[in-house]
């Protein structure tokens, strides 16, 4: 994978071949008709090693397409489509902001045009809420069906959550679809436009800045969307989906451990704190958790995602950690419930906090969280 750097244009990809990959390179755009990308060797690293049996014929398969290249689109005027009832509307006013002012809203179930600004391919950005997704799904026109291949979908974040089981229950969890990390930018604010939330956390070995919390989008509109970002001054960095659905889950390992660990408490606890009083206990839950991911999904965390998921919420300005009915189906109503500790304190919440009053949980093998701090430890000493 390679990274899109604010301020630049067209980027380039560092590949690594074998069966361990990361994508660490930070490039630049290069302007011209056709986005084609480059393999600068020097900057490849190795970092993963896959024991996963499902994970190395997900590789082979890959390696035998022979595309080991990605073609990055031009942004162009664009379709999104707004929630059919939430009033909930950050994500596409997000959208719609990073553009130029040439797109179209539309809702679900409208005409789809065959054709928009002249251009009968263009990127669809779905920004229906998670709690939408399945219906709308569920009951496209033909026409939207015709145009799916041209979808964008969103992840990361309380907003956008994971939905991962939900585009697998359509076949739309694959390669050539077009997803984007939402949780790399603000929703827009004073300023009408979305900015950057990656944080530099160091250098590496190298004396390469190390980064956390970047926006990531892959599928056949990564250029598109990255283009928007970057035009912006937001990170983000594109490439496969292989790679970056690592990405989204350990977005969606951090809003669920750091939400979780917080909600718990005796009183309310923002993410910031979780990070600054609670590391332990959020740091044995992350590991749990990307065991049960290698485990369950053959996905493997990439190397530092501790410390970047530590970094991102010491500079959290999220809030208050939540967990309810409403955020629980897109954040933790996914493999990430095979996690017992993700169990143990979901079933600790619910019966003892009197949280997730209607949700009905699969019983926790464990007892009461040994680990687990009463109150809520601050900066003053007090418990």
């Amino acid at each position: 994978m390679f990274s899109v750097s604010a301020g630049s244009l067209f980027a380039a990809m560092a590949f690594a071949v074998g069966c361990s990959s990361a994508f660490q390179a930070t490039t630049g755009f290069r302007a011209g008709p056709s986005l084609k990308v480059f393999s600068p060797g020097s900057s490849t690293r190795l970092f993963n090693t896959w024991s996963n049996g499902q994970a190395i014929k997900e590789y082979q398969d890959f390696l035998e397409t022979g595309n080991q290249d990605v073609e990055l689109k031009r942004d162009r005027p664009s379709i999104i489509v707004t929630p059919l009832f939430a009033e909930d509307s950050r994500l596409v006013d997000a959208v719609v902001a990073l553009g130029e002012g040439e797109d179209a809203l539309i809702k679900p179930g409208t005409p789809m045009p065959e054709e928009y600004a002249g251009q009968d391919s263009f990127p669809i950005y779905i920004c229906v809420p998670p709690s939408e997704l399945d219906e709308f799904l569920n009951y496209l026109p033909d026409e939207w069906k015709a145009k799916m291949s041209d979808f964008v979908f969103f992840s990361g974040g309380k907003l956008c959550g994971c939905i991962e089981p939900t585009l697998k229950r359509y076949g739309l969890a694959r390669d050539t679809m077009t997803q984007a990390l939402a949780s790399g930018f603000t929703m827009p604010g004073p300023t009408g436009k979305p900015q950057d939330l990656a944080i530099k956390i160091g250098s590496d070995a190298g004396g390469e800045d190390k980064w956390a919390g970047e926006s990531a989008v892959c599928g056949q509109w990564q250029g598109a969307f990255a283009e928007r970002l970057a035009r912006n001054g937001i990170r983000v960095r594109t490439g496969f989906y292989r790679d970056w659905r690592r990405y989204m889950w350990e977005r969606a390992a951090y809003d669920a451990v750091f939400n979780l660990v917080g909600a718990v408490r005796g009183e309310p606890t923002t993410i910031r704190e979780v990070a600054n009083y609670y590391p332990e206990e959020v740091s044995d839950m992350l590991w749990e958790v990307s065991s049960t991911l290698r485990g369950t999904l053959a996905v493997t965390l990439t190397y530092g995602f501790e410390e970047r998921l530590f970094g991102v919420g010491e500079n959290s300005d999220e809030g208050l950690c939540e967990v309810n009915d409403a955020v629980y189906p897109h954040i933790f109503d996914n493999p990430m419930l095979t996690s017992k500790m993700i169990l143990q304190y979901l079933n600790f919440a619910k019966d003892e906090v009197g949280l997730l009053e209607n949700v009905e949980l699969p019983p926790s093998q464990l007892d009461r969280p040994s680990s687990m701090r009463q109150g809520n430890l601050r900066s003053d000493g007090v418990i």
